[in-house]
């Protein structure tokens, strides 16, 4: 009966550690997938400012900022870095109009381009971090997917400056 109870109790751990296994594989492999979809939404509103900038370039400010626009609607994904931190520069260096909606749009395009970009930051973090464990490392828990990899731009958050009437 004693070598029963150690018989119940190998089978009781060994199920133990086969359920956190399991519930450790499925969460890298969770984390992988949210770090994916938020790549892509973060690639969506890069467009969709980079779109936004190039119609006010057409409409207000001219050359240089619609060139930036076009290389970071066209850049390659190895490029993508510093075509974005090149329209970034661009669209800082024009003075915004508060009442114009096409720089209305670029702004808000702007505000959500950092959130899906801090998202993305976030959401590769913990995906790096989960892969990094000792565990799921030894088991090459991770071994289907490539790292995760960080956006690295500048800050893209615009602000609109109203001109204040003095005296």
């Amino acid at each position: 009966m004693p070598g029963m109870w150690w018989a119940v109790g190998a089978i009781v751990l060994v199920g133990l550690v086969s359920t956190y296994l399991v519930w450790t594989a499925g969460r890298v492999e969770r984390l992988h997938a949210r770090a994916q979809l938020a790549a892509r939404a973060l690639d969506a509103h890069l467009l969709r400012r980079a779109a936004a900038a190039a119609v006010l370039a057409e409409r207000r400010y001219g050359v240089e900022l619609y060139a930036a626009a076009r290389i970071a609607l066209d850049a390659h994904p190895d490029e993508r870095e510093a075509a974005e931190n090149d329209l970034t520069r661009q669209l800082r260096a024009v003075q915004l109009d508060p009442v114009d909606p096409d720089c209305e749009a670029v702004v808000a395009a702007s505000r959500r381009l950092a959130l899906a970009r801090q998202v993305h930051t976030d959401l590769v973090r913990d995906a790096r971090a989960a892969r990094g464990r000792t565990l799921v490392r030894l088991l090459r828990m991770g071994r289907g997917r490539e790292w995760p990899r960080y956006f690295d731009i500048d800050d893209p958050t615009l602000t609109v400056q109203a001109d204040v009437p003095t005296g």
